[in-house]
């Protein structure tokens, strides 16, 4: 696997097509200039024209625009999930694809006195066949993410006759965390990029998990996404 930060497209083979895959806590689309700005994400998105997207820290309070209309671009199937909403809007993160998504569930997965969490899972009928697929953003705190990896894992368990994908931003940033520790026992092909903060890249919040038969061919982020939020986004070509 190639980790690196500027794009390779691969081409397709004879193991059949590659599917793009990317996930981004877009932060509200307000950079570090601490300005709104919808069309330096979306620029961002068309650029890497992912297959599946999971974005994280949607935010539609009040924002008089429809933020996830602005996102789909060229996606026709989406999941939300609403995890705070108000009469102004909505807050949460959400799953696009390109093609048709069924079996969509949101687990709410949030701790009692902690900010409202959850996971959406679907399956993405993909040319290469179906792909089960978990999009989540866990919580701050490490009791938290022990309880909600711990939910995950079941969910991955439960569906292991299928090729697996797991994304999004996971909040769990040591070499040793519960959460990666659990994730690699299952799905052990994972991105290794370093996203928070934007700037100067020093976490390793965001990734991308899969198993086989899935591959992870390439992996990168894109350094001029730093404008658009405090996260960098994750972009992986998976083999399928």
């Amino acid at each position: 696997m190639r980790e690196h930060l500027v794009e390779t497209p691969l081409p397709e083979g004879p193991a059949g097509p590659a599917l793009r895959v990317m996930t981004w806590n877009i932060h509200g689309a307000v950079g570090p200039d601490r300005r709104f700005d919808m069309d330096r994400i979306a620029a961002v998105i068309r650029r890497h024209a992912p297959d599946l997207l999971a974005v994280q820290e949607i935010e539609g309070r009040g924002r008089n625009a429809d933020v996830l209309a602005w996102l789909a671009g060229s996606h026709g199937h989406r999941a939300d999930a609403h995890t705070i909403t108000a009469p102004d809007g909505a807050y949460g993160h959400a799953l696009f694809s390109r093609w048709a998504l069924s079996d969509v569930v949101i687990h709410d997965v949030r701790v009692a006195g902690r900010e409202p969490r959850s996971v959406i899972e679907a399956t993405a009928a993909t040319p290469a066949g179906p792909v089960h697929v978990l999009a989540a953003h866990l919580g701050l705190s490490p009791a938290e993410r022990r309880r909600q990896i711990r939910r995950i894992a079941g969910l991955v368990r439960a569906r292991s006759d299928m090729t697996s994908v797991v994304l999004g931003d996971f909040n769990d940033w040591t070499p040793v965390g519960h959460v990666r520790r659990t994730l690699a026992a299952l799905l052990p092909e994972r991105t290794r990029l370093a996203t928070f903060p934007s700037w100067m890249p020093r976490l390793r919040l965001d990734r991308i998990h899969c198993r086989a038969p899935a591959r992870i061919l390439a992996a990168w982020t894109d350094f001029d996404a730093r404008f658009g939020s405090d996260h960098l986004p994750v972009i992986a070509d998976l083999r399928l």
